[in-house]
């Protein structure tokens, strides 16, 4: 269900733009991505929401991140340090630390969205074979 992402061309220089906007544009990528995956699937859409917001919560980007992290070249681990580090509280409800770990998961999806899609599509194949092997 990357399709979508393997024919969006490089659109600028990620660089150019801060932290903040990276991690906001990467939840948007992030939650238009889970809709995609869910989106084929039966149901109610009450009940296709709640599976989403599932997978878009913190916790749920945190363990997406621990199982990227060990196929995330050097310059992908430095920008989830930058947006880990930038992040601020955050809601009450979330451990500090889960939420500054979910913002660089954020950050590093709107990089690359905007860098290099191919390798983000790529990314979002490995974690979901990930989560298929775990399920199996």
């Amino acid at each position: 269900m990357t399709d979508w992402l393997r024919y969006q061309l490089p659109s600028g220089c990620p660089d150019k733009l801060g932290i903040s906007q990276l991690a906001w544009l990467g939840d948007a990528v992030w939650e238009m991505h889970q809709r995609l995956r869910f989106c084929n699937r039966p149901g109610k859409s009450k009940d296709l929401h709640h599976a989403v917001v599932a997978e878009v919560r913190a916790c749920a980007q945190v363990e997406a991140l621990l199982s990227l992290e060990p196929h995330l070249s050097n310059i992908e681990k430095d920008i989830v340090r930058r947006g880990r580090n930038k992040s601020n509280r955050g809601p009450r409800k979330i451990d500090p630390a889960t939420y500054a770990k979910a913002t660089g998961f954020e950050t590093m999806i709107g990089w690359l969205f905007l860098k290099d899609p191919e390798r983000l599509a790529h990314l979002f194949d490995l974690l979901h074979k990930n989560t298929s092997d775990n399920q199996a």
